[in-house]
Formats: structure tokens, C-alpha cells, sequence
């Protein structure tokens, strides 16, 4: 069975300052070694970038794409992906609830993934597990 990894957990992941971050190191690795696949979204992948460049650095961006990508299966977004992802998000009509959110949940019914590699409460709202808590 997949998991998805949102922008939250993977930024956990790669910043040792984070308050999360022994949790998440151990909670990826552990389901690595179990060989769940972990999936993401391009757009996961822009945002996390974005993050880990503005708040950490270039040499953090650059070890997300150099030692962490490599092990995550990247869902491309489409067309029809962002479409779909966008009649949801106008559908939710929440203001709390971002874009690449909607995408993603989208992405996780359509691959019939129900665990979440993220900090987000947005996923317990969308009905996914969390399988990191703050």
C-alpha cells in the first residue's frame, strides 16, 4: 500500500531544526524499510522546493532533490489532475484548504491511498490518516 508525502512532512524530513523532524526521519525510513511506496505530486515537489529554499537555503532544495526525491514516486501533474484537483478546491470552497492540497487528495483517491507523510490537519478534515502528529 502507498503513502503520500505532503510539503510538511517532507520539509520535516530534510530540516533538522524542525520540531518534527526525529519523528519524521524515523517514521520515512521505517516505511522505506517496510517498502511502502511513498508518492508525491509535482506540485508537492514545487512547494517543498519553494519552502526548504526560503526558509533554509539553497543546500537544503538541493539535498531534498539529490537524496530524497530519488526514493519518492513523483506523480506528474496532468492536466486532468489539476482539473480534477481544482473542481474540488472550488468545491470545498475553504479558504484554509490550498490548491496543491486539493491536488493531492485528489491524487490519493485516485491512487486509493488513505495514509498521509504530513503535519497537515487538512488530511484528517479529507478523511486520510496522518501518520505524523505535531
Amino acid at each position: 500500500m502507498s503513502v503520500f508525502a505532503d510539503t510538511s512532512g517532507l520539509y520535516a524530513f530534510v530540516v533538522r531544526s524542525d520540531a518534527g523532524h526525529g519523528k519524521a526521519q524515523r517514521v520515512l525510513r521505517g516505511l522505506w524499510e517496510a517498502g511502502r511506496v511513498v508518492r508525491t505530486t509535482s506540485y508537492v515537489v514545487i512547494e517543498t522546493t519553494a519552502l526548504l529554499q526560503s526558509r533554509s537555503g539553497l543546500a537544503a532544495a538541493h539535498d531534498f532533490h539529490e537524496a530524497v526525491l530519488p526514493l519518492i514516486d513523483i506523480e506528474w501533474v496532468g492536466e486532468s489532475l489539476h482539473r480534477s484537483g481544482v473542481a474540488r478546491w472550488r468545491r470545498e470552497d475553504r479558504r484554509s484548504l490550498s490548491l496543491v492540497d486539493a491536488i493531492s487528495f485528489t491524487c490519493m483517491d485516485e491512487h486509493g491511498i488513505r495514509d498521509a507523510f504530513t503535519l497537515d490537519p487538512d488530511f484528517d478534515h479529507a478523511g486520510f490518516k496522518r501518520l505524523l502528529r505535531g
